[in-house]
């Protein structure tokens, strides 16, 4: 086994390009002013699904606000142009709530709320709901994630989506079809929490394998496998977004890690100014204390990973995450490493800096292989050994090796991690109780402070590096089998 093997639940699983189930005919439905109803249960999900399949393009089916809605299988975007929303746009805890609800035998079964990978879906809008995709304490089941949008088509929206709890393997997925999926937007959008920090039951947060995206101005909470994820994407771009973890620990941040479907291209792929926060203490400091404790040991292994190497080991052997870009990301919070590249080509990496109380902090864990070296945990590390042709800011440290840094473990207790403070509901939002993650109002709120103070931070750091960058550099690193010492700045 490599350092990190993820043979069971694999990061991406491909979902059938159209469903069968229903006949369609060619009638098309008006927009209505009401709301189709939640009951009777026994017929529901035939009911949304027969409303998509036989209403043609454009149209919009209506769901009822705080209205739960518990079906038995997906539901289908059938058309171009067609929504599924709750009545009035509300974007708080009143969002109809589709709950997976469909049975599950021998790991396998229900695991969809709303597919949109049809071949006839260019153009279909998920706004405004939420999904619950009911795991509780159970294994994963193999299937579809909560979401599963993009396929072979162009232009989808999702925005003011609460996805949260996936049976399977992430909160939202956008595929890439026959590599023709196009300008997906994913906006406004509160995720999570996305599967447990338990050896292979983790879930992404959103994963994104469609070309030329957009994904900006989400939150990511209690993601576990990765925050977002880029398969590729060549052409995504992924900005302002705010992920963090709370009582779970986070493999991953941001990926660029995935070799496979694109072939590790990341061609035009811009990941800048998204803020990523780590685990802080749980307790109060007392005097002049610096670091607490946190009761579920939590951190983030990787804020930013790049190459395949940072995550599988030689498993893809000497292929490479190529060209992509990663500018002015802000880290804050208790990390394994805040950065780490190995097996990349052609990457800028710039900018990003430590906002904040920060701790970097793990072990060689029990997947950790033996013959391998594991980094001692840093802010910015890199194997230049595996990496060519690439621009990286001067204060990584150069690491002897990269392979399958998600294996450590956080310390078990101690005084570890920095004071500070997780974004959390402030008392009397929606969203402030209950056991589904936050609201989108509340999570709307907590994004725009976090992003305010941090980014204040961020601008203040940025301005000092630029100024640093440009006055060292004539000492620019590439990666082309120079073996230069480390600069720190």
């Amino acid at each position: 086994m490599g350092k990190h093997s993820r043979s069971s639940f694999l990061h991406r699983r491909h979902v059938a390009d159209h469903h069968e189930l229903f006949a369609r005919d060619d009638n098309i439905h008006h927009i209505r002013d009401d709301c189709e109803p939640a009951n009777p249960a026994n017929t529901l999900t035939d009911r949304l699904n027969t409303l998509l399949n036989s209403s043609g393009p454009g149209y919009i089916l209506p769901l009822c606000p705080s209205t739960q809605y518990l079906i038995q299988a997906p539901i289908l975007f059938w058309s171009p142009s067609q929504e599924i929303s709750t009545v009035g746009y509300p974007s708080g805890d009143e969002r109809a709530t589709l709950v997976v609800n469909g049975p599950v035998a021998d790991g396998q079964g229900h695991t969809t709320a709303v597919d949109g990978t049809c071949s006839t879906c260019g153009g279909v809008k998920l706004r405004n709901i939420q999904i619950n995709g009911t795991r509780g304490d159970a294994s994963p089941t193999g299937g579809g994630a909560n979401i599963e949008m993009g396929g072979s088509n162009s232009d989808q929206l999702i925005e003011y989506v609460h996805s949260f709890d996936p049976r399977s393997w992430s909160c939202l997925h956008l595929a890439e079809g026959a590599f023709s999926c196009n300008n997906a937007t994913v906006r406004h959008n509160d995720i999570g929490p996305c599967g447990t920090d338990l050896f292979q039951q983790w879930a992404d947060g959103i994963s994104v394998s469609c070309q030329n995206s957009h994904v900006w101005n989400n939150t990511v909470n209690n993601p576990t496998d990765g925050g977002i994820v880029l398969f590729g994407a060549p052409g995504t771009l992924v900005e302002n977004n705010t992920i963090w973890v709370e009582n779970h620990t986070l493999l991953g941040g941001i990926n660029l890690v995935d070799y496979l479907p694109w072939k590790g291209n990341y061609t035009n792929t811009i990941v800048r100014n998204n803020h990523i926060v780590g685990g802080f203490a749980t307790e109060n400091p007392e005097g002049t204390e610096t670091k607490g404790t946190n009761d579920e040991d939590v951190i983030i292994k990787i804020g930013i990973a790049i190459g395949p190497r940072t995550w599988f080991g030689d498993q893809y052997l000497n292929n490479v995450s190529q060209s992509g870009t990663v500018l002015n990301n802000t880290l804050t919070g208790a990390f394994g490493y805040g950065m780490a590249i190995s097996s990349a080509l052609n990457f800028t990496v710039e900018l990003n800096t430590l906002v904040g109380n920060t701790s970097f902090i793990g072990a060689r864990g029990p997947n950790c292989t033996s013959t391998d070296t594991t980094p001692t945990p840093a802010p910015f590390v890199v194997d230049w050994a595996s990496v060519q042709s690439s621009t990286v800011q001067l204060d990584f440290q150069n690491i002897t090796d990269g392979d399958g840094l998600t294996c450590i473990l956080p310390p078990e207790g101690g005084d570890f991690w920095p004071f500070g403070g997780n974004p959390s509901p402030v008392a009397g939002e929606p969203g402030a109780a209950g056991s589904g993650g936050l609201s989108g109002g509340a999570k709307a709120g907590i994004a725009i402070a976090v992003i305010l103070g941090f980014f204040a931070l961020a601008a203040a750091a940025w301005l000092i590096r630029k100024r640093a960058l440009k006055s060292l550099a004539l000492r620019r690193r590439s990666a082309y089998g120079q073996n230069m010492g480390q600069v720190q700045i």
